[in-house]
């Protein structure tokens, strides 16, 4: 799942507004940002497989550290307890922990058995939703499109950059989830690592839209 995780993001504004969206991005995608670090490292493993499943050609061979279970809900607690450190908002922190762990639910749903419960065990689960396009954009489309309507009806631009800015995003997510659904595979594995990098432009984004924006009652 690539636009359901940003769909919460921008949901879990209503909840709290005292947290950026730039956060809130930052924690529901946070073992994503995390992934490419480990595969640069070498403790995990991603091969290009084309008709892995119908939405993507990655197989995914070895992530316990980013996306096991365990390890998850570990860097889930770590993420609100940095939060709450940082802003003593401990709403704020229960919010983005949750987030960190919801990637993983997402994940649970879509993706064919290949979610490792723990570094130290070969139980992989995953329901498999990946395997149909049409049921995944049944569930993946209205997350994110739910959460951006929630997201602009819990904040009002305070000029043109706030609004632009949102749209902008917006589109930009929609057009790289659709190029990431229909355009060609990577050619090797080797960039891949490089390219997860760049979700830290789409924080850095986020940050900027909602520094734009106000919280409305």
């Amino acid at each position: 799942m690539f636009l359901g995780h940003f769909g919460l993001g921008l949901a879990a504004k209503k909840i709290d507004k005292r947290p950026s969206l730039g956060t809130l991005f930052m924690a529901s995608q946070f073992i994503d940002l995390l992934w490419p670090f480990f595969l640069l490292i070498g403790i995990e493993k991603v091969k290009i497989e084309p008709g892995n499943t119908a939405v993507t050609p990655l197989n995914f061979l070895h992530y316990p550290f980013s996306h096991g279970f365990i390890s998850v809900l570990i860097w889930s607690v770590l993420f609100g307890a940095a939060y709450y450190v940082i802003r003593r908002n401990m709403k704020g922190s229960l919010l983005t922990g949750s987030l960190v762990m919801s990637h993983w639910v997402l994940d649970l749903i879509t993706h064919r058995p290949d979610l490792p419960l723990a570094p130290w065990s070969d139980v992989k689960v995953g329901f498999g939703l990946w395997n149909s396009m049409i049921l995944t954009f049944l569930l993946e489309l209205p997350i994110f499109f739910g959460g951006a309507f929630i997201y602009l009806k819990a904040t009002s631009p305070e000029n043109n950059k706030g609004s632009a800015g949102f749209w902008s995003l917006i589109v930009f997510l929609t057009v790289v989830y659709l190029m990431n659904i229909f355009g060609p595979p990577p050619p090797s594995e080797g960039p891949i690592a490089y390219v997860g990098f760049t979700l830290w432009l789409l924080i850095a984004w986020a940050f900027w839209v909602d520094k734009n924006r106000h919280t409305v009652n």
